[in-house]
């Protein structure tokens, strides 16, 4: 299954990014995956390799590319303990410098780029991410209700912007949190903003999970709780994306 090597036109310069895309049929549902702070490396990869097994054209970007091209830190082939924290502390000046300004202007670039490529289908699109993608989803999906179908975040900070922020999604929604990240009284009050903004939503505290678990190439990879995320995301995009 081919995994094509991309440099994405943005305002700020170019983006490196990766396609992954079905070995089948001429034009597929796009998805805008987002990864995790540790960037584009062969566990993502993968990740983006079983959507394409499903039927779509997956687009991850190196959203911290003005820092250079992925991976912007060294990683080694298994991210944990103090190796982790190391990483983290190298990578969160990046993070804190993704501006939600930056976010907007990167996903209009993205999303311009995949309209525009002759193996996707016309129509909307879907947007997931992990940790710190998972809010640069949300975001996406929230300044582009007429072309984001559905929204997928996992292990991630969806609610950073506020509660409030959470109204103005269109999207259908699925939120995978990790056992540690979220209580049930704070998963009470997300779910209660996305009721009362009469969002289609499944949002749920993944058992026995810390942050990070859908991610094989650490230490908090949960077989399981990744398979569960599976089965989540593609039910949503499966429902959103295919007539």
């Amino acid at each position: 299954m081919p995994v094509k090597t991309l440099r994405i036109p943005t305002p700020d310069g170019h983006a490196d990014a990766i396609a992954a895309t079905p070995d089948h049929g001429d034009h597929h549902p796009a998805v805008l995956m987002y990864g995790d702070a540790f960037g584009i490396r062969p566990a993502l990869r993968d990740m983006a390799l079983e959507l394409a097994r499903h039927g779509y054209y997956v687009l991850v970007p190196n959203y911290f590319y003005r820092h250079g091209p992925t991976p912007v830190v060294d990683l080694p082939d298994h991210i944990a303990g103090d190796a982790r924290t190391a990483i983290i502390d190298q990578l969160m000046p990046l993070i804190h410098a993704h501006t939600t300004d930056r976010v907007h202007r990167d996903a209009d670039a993205y999303l311009e780029f995949l309209a525009a490529q002759p193996e996707v289908s016309a129509g909307p699109v879907a947007v997931t991410g992990y940790c710190i993608g998972g809010l640069l989803a949300v975001r996406t999906a929230r300044t582009h209700p007429d072309l984001v179908a559905a929204v997928a975040a996992f292990h991630s900070p969806v609610a950073a912007d506020g509660l409030d922020s959470l109204t103005e999604l269109t999207a259908q929604v699925h939120f995978g949190h990790a056992e540690t990240d979220l209580t049930p009284e704070a998963l009470t009050d997300l779910n209660h903003a996305l009721d009362t903004a009469g969002i289609t939503h499944t949002s749920e505290i993944y058992p026995g999970t810390v942050h990070g678990f859908t991610m094989a190439d650490t230490d908090a990879h949960n077989p399981a709780a990744a398979q569960h995320h599976w089965d989540r995301l593609l039910t949503l995009l499966d429902r959103t994306l295919t007539s």
